[in-house]
């Protein structure tokens, strides 16, 4: 990246010592690792500016942002711009690049297939491939079929809509194109969300694994919880004869993947009305005996005290809980729920039986305390637990090793005792 090729253009200046992570890749650049900034007027939010080491050696370049904690989101390092010149401080022609990358790496993890046409086609600062540059900071992207969900939580995202909106559309072969801002998120950016009533699909058919699903793109995160396919499929392979608990089922995945591979009885639990309704959609759709497979409006908390007063036991136990710890500063307390969350569970799991547990926030992946936190749990409920297995997300959310940070959901195994 040559600084006299670029008029105009103003350089942020990382303190001593700072620059060595951007180099290898973490795409974040807080406020506290800026030194100076150089140019006349300063870089307004949504400006393109070079990211320079302290002796003013240009390492990257990014987009810059006057009010968030996140002052430069890295989109091109010197490297990365070496290998490709022809995006260098052009953000249009990086989007068409990212965004193809982004494709041919799931094209390459087999995805879609004919028995899967949901997942995440761009998974923000984790898309940072070898062969397929793709990392977007700030933008998610999920494909259900010949739709697509965007969900946006950088400033300047939202600034080059149109353009994201226009390149993916043709990429993927679809007019079908749902976008949601991430509100709170984008406030932290300074930027004001305006949510326009537009006519969107409110529920589409997609195939995962085999088995059909109604949902809902106004429902939870994009819609579905793609990051879970792979976790999905692994609680296939032994709930035949079984009898099983999906707890925060939401529209049912796990419970059906129970159910359709026998499974004796299934019951799926979860506190919203809509999520239950799609759960008994999904059962039709996918010619279930709904015999075997119920879906409940529950408080999960009230529903396992009173499985509990009755005495009753599952031989497997999901428990899939929302966000509990939005950032670290709820650790402590996150930490409390999710501890008396599996030792119920714990508890309604009989001898020998097996919990998948999981947690999706991202403190607690990074704090890596959640085993730690299961062992209280075991000990609060006078159990034992043997941990069989441990998993993320799917191949479809990547993780850059560089930004660690991008870690958040757990997915654990356990024989309890």
């Amino acid at each position: 990246i040559a600084m006299d090729a670029m008029p105009g253009v103003s350089r942020v200046v990382l303190k001593k010592g700072k620059a060595q992570i951007f180099v290898t890749g973490n795409p974040m650049v807080f406020s506290g690792a800026i030194d100076r900034i150089i140019g006349r007027p300063p870089p307004k939010t949504g400006d393109l500016v070079l990211v320079t080491n302290g002796a003013e050696e240009p390492i990257a370049w990014g987009v810059y942002n006057a009010v968030s904690m996140f002052r430069v989101r890295v989109l091109q390092t010197q490297d990365e711009a070496a290998r490709d010149p022809h995006s260098n401080f052009d953000i249009e022609k990086l989007i068409e690049t990212r965004l193809s990358g982004a494709l041919a790496l799931r094209k390459a993890l087999g995805l879609p297939s004919s028995e899967t046409n949901v997942y995440r086609l761009v998974n923000s600062e984790g898309d940072r491939q070898l062969l397929f540059y793709s990392r977007l900071s700030g933008l998610v992207v999920d494909v259900f079929d010949k739709h697509i969900v965007v969900a946006s939580s950088a400033a300047w995202v939202e600034k080059y809509k149109t353009n994201i909106e226009e390149t993916l559309k043709r990429l993927v072969g679809t007019k079908l194109l749902t976008w949601r801002p991430s509100v709170e998120l984008l406030k932290e950016e300074g930027f004001e969300c305006v949510i326009e009533s537009e006519e969107r699909p409110e529920e589409v058919h997609v195939l995962e694994n085999g088995i059909a699903y109604q949902v809902s793109l106004g429902g939870q995160k994009t819609g579905f919880y793609v990051d879970q396919r792979d976790n999905r499929l692994a609680l296939r392979s032994f709930c035949k004869d079984k009898t099983i608990l999906d707890l925060c089922c939401y529209t049912g995945a796990f419970a059906l993947n129970a159910a359709i591979t026998g499974a004796s009885r299934v019951i799926g639990v979860d506190s919203s009305k809509s999520a239950i309704d799609l759960a008994d959609a999904n059962i039709s759709l996918n010619n279930i005996d709904p015999q075997v497979i119920t879906f409940e409006k529950a408080d999960i908390v009230q529903y396992m005290k009173a499985a509990l007063s009755k005495g009753e036991t599952w031989d497997v136990v999901v428990l899939d809980p929302p966000k509990l710890a939005p950032s670290r500063k709820f650790l402590e307390k996150a930490a409390i729920k999710y501890r008396n969350l599996n030792a119920m569970a714990m508890q309604l799991t009989k001898p020998g039986g097996l919990l998948m547990t999981c947690s999706c926030s991202g403190a607690v992946a990074q704090s890596q305390n959640f085993l730690s936190i299961i062992q209280e749990a075991a000990r609060a409920a006078g159990r034992k637990a043997a941990l069989l297995r441990v998993s993320g997300a799917g191949p479809d959310h990547p993780i850059d090793l560089a930004y660690p940070e991008g870690s958040y959901l757990t997915n654990c195994l356990l024989r309890v005792i």
